[in-house]
């Protein structure tokens, strides 16, 4: 059987799956938010009020120095209005391959103990993450309205960035997750490496703010077009980053089948390995 062909029969496999436990998966999001919240007075709303403060002291802090070097936006509150827009584009990346980095060491007991599609608890771990990114974005239209801009009709641009920011996470995190069962190195490696990606991002500058013989640099990075183009669809009223987005598309495509490959070839002594 070629490449292809198994990654095709792999795929069939895995949502077919999916699909029959996907009551198991909806009840295992809706359960993780009611445990984690149970006790607490305000709820679900940690999970907005989390990453919004985080965005507002970066705005308070920082807004006097770059908000000056934001073209194109009349907005006395630009600077904090690019920074919670790109910081919305990170964090979902981020937080689900942080998810996906320690899931199955994390799970490892159920593994052992239950029978279900292990492709589940990926999946529960995106829509996880996606529910909470879903409740940060109205939460960051209602601080823009109140800031006086309301983004424009490229906004209508935002469902589908998401959903690549979610794939991409989704199986760079797959990958790293399956390794860190076997080298558990990669779980210490990984959120420096994390960091160190954040700041080489334009979130909290612009690529015009650095020295030219720099920039050429910072725009090879793959999370450029993405975080760009939510700054441009929510901020600039302006349409994605469609060149440096058909890359990421092609990256997209060819890492979420690896991941799935590998992930099945190594179920087994991934459990064993728990």
């Amino acid at each position: 059987m070629g490449f292809s062909r198994l990654i095709q029969h792999l795929m069939g496999t895995t949502l077919f799956g999916a699909w029959r436990y996907k009551q198991f998966i909806v009840s295992s999001i809706r359960n993780e938010f009611l445990a984690r919240f149970a006790r607490s007075k305000v709820g679900g709303l940690w999970m907005v009020i989390h990453p919004l403060s985080q965005v507002l002291i970066f705005a308070l802090i920082l807004s006097e120095v770059i908000s000056a070097r934001l073209p194109d936006i009349e907005n006395k509150h630009a600077y904090a209005l690019y920074l919670m827009a790109g910081m919305l584009a990170w964090m979902s990346f981020s937080e689900i391959v942080t998810r996906c980095l320690t899931l199955f060491i994390d799970n490892g007991n159920l593994m052992k103990k239950m029978a279900f599609p292990r492709i589940c608890l990926p999946l529960i771990a995106s829509g996880a993450v996606l529910v909470n990114n879903t409740l940060l974005f109205a939460a960051i239209l209602v601080v823009f309205v109140a800031l006086g801009h309301v983004p424009s009709i490229m906004a209508l641009w935002l469902p589908l960035l998401i959903m690549l920011v979610m794939s991409l996470g989704l199986g760079v995190g797959l990958i790293l997750g399956v390794i860190n069962v076997f080298i558990r190195d990669i779980g210490q490696v990984v959120p420096v490496i994390l960091q160190a990606l954040f700041w080489l991002t334009p979130i909290v500058y612009t690529v015009r703010t650095l020295p030219e013989t720099y920039r050429d640099w910072f725009v090879l990075n793959p999370l450029y077009p993405l975080v760009t183009s939510f700054q441009n669809v929510l901020v600039f009223g302006q349409p994605p980053e469609w060149g440096g987005l058909m890359g990421l598309v092609l990256a997209v495509a060819v890492t979420l089948p690896l991941a799935l490959f590998i992930f099945r070839k190594a179920s087994a002594e991934m459990v064993d390995s728990l």
